[in-house]
């Protein structure tokens, strides 16, 4: 058994624009960063009772930021995970979720489509995305057998791993938050995936925003 907390990182300026961000690789605004240093004093406190194995994080800069501020309080070094990257958007990464039907509506068409097959333009298709970090988590869980793992990661890979521990298919909408610097916890044994709780972002003052349509 492995027990995973996965974080989405804190707060970013195109979080705030609604933009999509991808590869794109935009940092932490002054609400990220306080954000991050919050998770990193209730992960602390968590790791005083029962302590983490391993600290990973995607490479970039606005979930490895958020993990620095988190393996500076629990004196976890954090290790670089490239297949829990967000998306690649390909055209779309840099437009307003409002806007993407009039700017890239080809595109804009393949993304709300969620078919796993098909192509977006300069970016992964769906499925390519799921496998990438399907593939990933369970080689950690494969690593981290009986450990509690911390992983900082991006919206995207947290509807993918929503869907995996709940059996949602690909295909159909979503219906949960997905919130910057909130901790989602996820229990991955012989049987399976288990959600254990979803969310929580009672370490952060003000609510915490979900921008990921």
């Amino acid at each position: 058994m492995s027990e995973f907390w996965f974080i989405r990182h804190g707060e970013t300026d195109w979080n705030l624009a609604r933009r999509l961000q991808g590869w794109r690789d935009i940092p932490l605004n002054d609400t990220g960063l306080v954000q991050a240093a919050r998770l990193a004093q209730r992960l602390r406190d968590d790791a005083a009772h029962v302590p983490f194995a391993a600290l990973y994080s995607s490479d970039l800069r606005r979930a490895h930021a958020t993990a620095q501020a988190v393996g500076a309080a629990t004196g976890l070094p954090v290790h670089i995970e490239h297949g829990i990257r967000e998306r690649n958007f390909g055209v779309l990464e840099g437009l307003q979720y409002d806007t993407l039907d009039e700017t890239a509506p080809e595109a804009a068409a393949a993304w709300r489509s969620r078919d796993p097959d098909r192509p977006l333009k300069g970016g992964e298709t769906l499925g390519g995305f799921n496998a990438r970090v399907l593939y990933t988590v369970e080689e950690l869980a494969r690593r981290h057998t009986a450990h509690r793992v911390l992983v900082v990661t991006h919206g995207g890979v947290l509807d993918l791993i929503w869907r995996r521990a709940n059996g949602i298919a690909l295909s159909e909408p979503r219906h949960t938050k997905m919130l910057n610097a909130a901790i989602n916890r996820v229990r991955i044994d012989d049987q399976g995936w288990h959600l254990l709780d979803w969310s929580d972002d009672r370490h952060i003052a003000e609510p915490a925003r979900d921008d990921v349509v």
